[in-house]
């Protein structure tokens, strides 16, 4: 059974698998697509657009999140295509853990010239 931090592992090569073919430029979407097809190449078991509701005190307060993806039926994995990651970028990702009640996501950037990521727990962050 794989470790967090190896599927975390597994999860950041196919993001540079991606990011090494496509390279910047493109919009997220397109990101999106592409990270998709090498989820299925390399059998990692995801969810896309993964639909996170929010609740208060067991009370859905109707409002939802929707995480790029959700991997390994725990890490949520949020897709951006932008110059820098910026502290908003990092609290969604939150948001994102919260609502979904899980401990580590991961923040992958592919907009800069290297393929730029941050490992974010509702601990804090552990890159």
């Amino acid at each position: 059974m794989l470790h967090l931090k190896d599927k975390t592992g597994q999860i950041l090569h196919a993001c540079m698998e991606v990011h090494r073919t496509l390279g910047p430029g493109f919009l997220e979407s397109v990101y999106q697509e592409a990270l998709e097809t090498e989820f299925k190449l390399e059998g990692i078991p995801y969810e896309r657009e993964k639909h996170l509701n929010v609740f208060y005190k067991n009370i859905d307060l109707g409002k939802n999140y929707y995480a790029d993806f959700y991997c390994f039926d725990g890490i949520i994995v949020e897709l951006k295509a932008t110059t820098s990651l910026l502290k908003e970028h990092m609290s969604q990702v939150i948001n994102y853990l919260k609502a979904a009640n899980e401990e580590v996501g991961l923040l992958v950037n592919f907009g800069a010239t290297s393929l730029k990521w941050e490992r974010i727990s509702i601990f804090g962050l552990t890159k």
